[in-house]
């Protein structure tokens, strides 16, 4: 099932409408998610993850794939009722045990099911990037804010240790003033038929998956918004791969301090690196954002030193992501990336497409 922008509205509308204003009780238990999709991210690595979590469990999962579904299901100890389809999906409403919805489903069905768990009456974390447009993130976030639910974004990296080491280092002025960020995420898409590549379900190409990593690591390690952006693609559209979507975006980024991003995003070769500047030293990861095996260096007067960061929010930069969200629900803290921060990433996304596909300079609205 696909909802167009009309239909997202309505349902939006509808959780309005139907809203008791009623905060529900949080139950005094680990809170249990569903994961929509058991792809490959969230059968091979969201699931696996809840063995590590202290306040968060596997209560249901969806899938079209009733086989699978039910082969999860046995493997985890869920009973028939904790099974769904996508069509049955709104039926998760009357399943006690689900506090919350993990949207792992590619992009453009984000906010289709982010609207429905959220009229559902179901807490939401989907994963990045947000949504496909600006206006499809607005949508997400007008459900989920009229229904009273929380709704946060996957963005993994910010339970990552060396991420938050670099994070620290750079807001502690280690480098001294910051000058330039450089961060370059991309890897070899080798399968011409996966979604990913496909616009109708991914909405572009490297940028919409990698791209995010790059934009997500100059805004957290300068602490700035950008205030414009200029950028271009290089794209072989002769490769089967790319008839559809881009492989190489470069974009820079200009931040209010004056502090230069230079990003990257890549379907044609592997890169992994995020290096910011200031002007007594520099903070550098490669790789920067793997699920495991990042390393961090840190350099000031001629010298260079390697970073052991101290231990992240979980045992996994996984776990300490759905605990974080678990904890937000049970106090009615806003998460750390939350939806307005999926939709500043996706106002400066299409601000980039924009830059590229017409060749000048694109300053950014104050609300990004």
């Amino acid at each position: 099932m696909e909802l167009g922008r009309r239909d997202l509205l309505l349902s939006a509308a509808a959780v309005i409408a139907g809203s008791s204003g009623v905060a529900r009780a949080v139950p005094d238990r680990p809170l249990g998610y569903a994961i929509v999709g058991l792809g490959s991210y969230g059968l091979k690595v969201i699931i696996p993850q809840f063995a590590n979590c202290a306040h968060s469990r596997l209560a249901a999962v969806v899938s079209g794939d009733p086989a699978k579904a039910r082969r999860v299901a046995a493997e985890h100890g869920l009973p028939e009722r904790a099974i769904y389809s996508y069509e049955t999906f709104d039926t998760i409403r009357d399943n006690p045990d689900v506090d919350i919805v993990y949207v792992c489903l590619p992009n453009s069905m984000h906010a289709e099911y982010t609207v429905r768990a959220a009229r559902a009456g179901k807490h939401v974390m989907c994963e990045k990037p947000m949504a496909v447009s600006i206006a499809e993130c607005e949508t997400m976030i007008a459900a989920c804010k009229a229904a009273k639910r929380k709704l946060m974004i996957g963005y993994r990296c910010h339970f990552e240790p060396f991420n938050l080491e670099a994070m620290r280092l750079a807001r502690a002025g280690n480098a001294g003033k910051i000058r330039y960020v450089r961060s370059e995420h991309g890897f070899v898409q080798r399968d011409p038929s996966v979604w990913r590549l496909k616009r109708a379900l991914a909405g572009g190409g490297s940028l919409m998956d990698m791209g995010i990593y790059s934009l997500q690591a100059a805004r957290y390690m300068t602490g700035e918004e950008p205030i414009a952006v200029t950028a271009r693609e290089s794209t072989d559209r002769r490769d089967p791969r790319f008839t559809e979507v881009e492989d190489i975006i470069d974009w820079t980024l200009e931040f209010p301090s004056g502090a230069i991003g230079s990003c990257q995003s890549m379907y044609s070769a592997n890169q992994n690196h995020i290096l910011l500047m200031g002007d007594k030293g520099r903070v550098e990861l490669e790789p920067a954002t793997r699920y495991d095996g990042n390393h961090m260096w840190i350099g000031k007067d001629g010298r260079e030193q390697e970073v052991t960061p101290p231990p992240g929010p979980g045992k996994t930069q996984f776990a300490g992501q759905l605990d974080h969200f678990a904890g937000c629900v049970r106090s009615g803290a806003e998460p750390i990336v939350s939806g307005e921060e999926g939709l500043r990433d996706m106002r400066i996304v299409e601000a980039i497409y924009r830059s590229a596909r017409e060749g000048r300079t694109i300053r950014l609205d104050q609300r990004t």
